[in-house]
């Protein structure tokens, strides 16, 4: 299974991006999907995760109500809205999928694309 994440970028405070991540080799229907970051010196840090049958999705307290995640099965793809972005904000967000489901550590993760948010 390979995962490829995109969308990353220079943005100011305030703006918007939208990460794309791309998995290959299997079906996601199978999986819980989800996205974290790390920013350098910090912690590895999850953003958001939804479940294998869609019912279900969380978001970490600092970026809840600014950023949506969804997924695509049919096309084998996970997004990241995030919204009213703040430099904080700032990391690698990469993705990962979790055959065992939403509280299961990811079988597989992608190298993660970088969100710059500044001024």
């Amino acid at each position: 299974v390979q995962l490829q994440a995109s969308g990353g970028g220079l943005v100011q405070p305030g703006g918007s991006l939208r990460l794309s991540c791309t998995v290959s080799g299997q079906t996601l229907d199978r999986y819980a999907v989800g996205w974290f970051r790390q920013a350098p010196g910090k912690e590895r840090e999850g953003v958001s995760r939804i479940s294998i049958d869609d019912s279900s999705t969380i978001y970490a307290d600092s970026v809840k109500d600014r950023f949506t995640m969804s997924r695509d099965n049919a096309k084998n793809t996970m997004y990241l809205q995030m919204n009213s972005l703040k430099p904080e904000d700032t990391a690698v967000y990469s993705c990962g999928v979790a055959s065992r489901g939403l509280g299961f550590p990811f079988d597989f993760w992608g190298q993660g694309t970088q969100v710059t948010v500044s001024s």
